[in-house]
Order: C-alpha cells, then structure tokens, then sequence
C-alpha cells in the first residue's frame, strides 16, 4: 500500500480545514499511519510464523490460528485508515466541484465570480464537512467495536486452549511476544479513540459558529425591523415654550414687554 501516495492527496485537506481538523490529520498520520507503517507492520509480522501448539498433529495449529485471530490486526488496521482518511476526500470533491463552476460562470459573466471563497465552508460545503466529520468518527467507533467484538477485549494471552477439529484433546497455543503486540494495539485504540475526540469537538466547534452567526443575523434583521417601525419623531417641543419670565420684573415691564411683542406680530384689535 502506498501511504505516501496518500498523505499527499490528504495533505491538500489543510487548506480546507479548521484547527481541529489539522490536528486530526497530524495526528492520523504521526501516530497513526507512520507507527503503522515504521514498527506495527514488522511487530505483527510474525504472527502467523511463530504461532506455536504444543502437538504434532497435521491441520490443528491452522485452525487454532484461524478461530485466534479472525482477521489480523495489520489487515484490520489498513482498513479502519483506508475508511476513515477517504470522507476528507469528499471535502476536497467538493471544493473542486466549486472551483470548476466557478470557472465557467466567470467564463459566461466576464470576470464576476460565483463564489469569493470556494474553499469557505458555506451553504453545501458546510455540510459535506459536517457528514465527513461523522462518517470519520462513525467508521474509527466501528472499527474499535470490531477489534473488541472479535478478541474479546483489547487483550492478547500469552496461553490459548484450543479444543477444535482436527485437534486429538485440547492443545495449549502460544503467540509470538504477546506483550509487545499488545502494547501496539492498545497504542493504535488510543489514537483512534483521541481522533474520535478531535472529531466531535470539531462538529461542536462548527455547529456552535453555525448557530452563534444565526443568532447574530436574528438579532441584526430585528434591529432593522425595529428601527423602521420605529421612526424618530420630535419628542420634546421647542425650548421656547419653556422659557419663564424673569422674577425681577416688575408688572408695568411685564406689560409693555406684552405690548411690544404684540406689535411686532402686528396683531390688532377688532373695533
């Protein structure tokens, strides 16, 4: 398998992910993909080889080997990496799909594009982000169960009794450093358990942004509304009608100043 065919078609993912999704890819390809590839692969390598039983008879070991290990880690493992690395592809689908029409309506616009960003996880894009996020966290919690339904538990015996056909009575079995894988399986579980982790805050992260803009939206449309509704009209009448007549006055400057403003209104008495 070439992973590092791999890592460079998922490597274009970054431009397209927040934080946590670079964590998650870092950690995919640091804890995951190279211990896989550097020590998981030569550490299981000799499973089948030095599976030992302790009789002679023609066929048992194969069938104790068989009912042991249903499926090998390192095969079960390239598969759960294969599953979970291919929803960042559905990203990266999406994005290219955005850029070619993007391309031809500019192409029939003279230069007006139809996105600004088609890398910005808007509209569609927002939600092939969010299903890639759930089918990656879906598909590592598969793969766990598997591993835990098939081996009952994340533990390797060092001693198996085996009583199956064609075995004559039941045989004690033994795996090749049985400590050593087990220290690798319990790595591999805990670096699919955090990359679930890293998924789920990742949703939590772009769902509570999705509803915080919404909010955000709500509460400026029902600005406008109000501010429309709600005209500013003259609330207070002019200061002049509150003006008051100076106390030190007397009543006969009172009068004649009631007499000179009657007159400059040119306001007469009817005879």
């Amino acid at each position: 398998m070439n992973w590092s065919g791999l890592e460079n078609l998922l490597s274009g993912v970054n431009k397209y992910s927040t934080a946590f999704g670079r964590i998650w890819l870092s950690m995919v390809f640091v804890f995951r993909v190279l211990v896989f590839v550097v020590a998981a692969q030569r550490v299981w390598g000799d499973e089948s080889k030095d599976f030992v039983c302790n009789t002679r008879q023609p066929g048992c070991t194969n069938v104790c080997y068989d009912h042991l290990f249903p499926i090998s880690h390192i095969r079960l493992w390239a598969l759960q990496l294969i599953f979970v690395t291919c929803p960042s592809l559905m990203v990266m689908a999406h994005v290219k799909y955005r850029e070619g029409k993007d391309k031809k309506y500019v192409a029939l616009h003279h230069g007006s594009h139809l996105y600004a960003n088609p890398g910005k996880k808007r509209g569609g894009l927002w939600w092939t982000y969010v299903v890639s996020l759930v089918f990656k966290a879906g598909f590592d919690a598969s793969f766990l169960y598997i591993l835990y339904y098939l081996y009952h538990g994340y533990d390797l015996p060092r001693l198996s009794k085996c009583s199956l056909d064609p075995c004559p009575n039941t045989v004690d079995c033994f795996i090749s450093r049985p400590t050593e894988k087990k220290i690798f399986m319990l790595f591999m579980v805990v670096s699919s358990a955090l990359c679930i982790f890293m998924c789920i805050l990742e949703m939590i992260y772009l769902i509570g942004k999705r509803i915080g803009k919404l909010l955000k939206r709500r509460h400026e449309n029902e600005r406008l509304v109000f501010a429309d509704q709600h005209e500013l009209t003259t609330i207070a009448p002019p200061r002049s009608q509150y003006r008051r007549p100076d106390p030190t006055l007397t009543e006969s400057q009172l009068s004649l100043n009631k007499r000179d403003k009657v007159k400059e209104g040119g306001v007469s008495t009817p005879l």
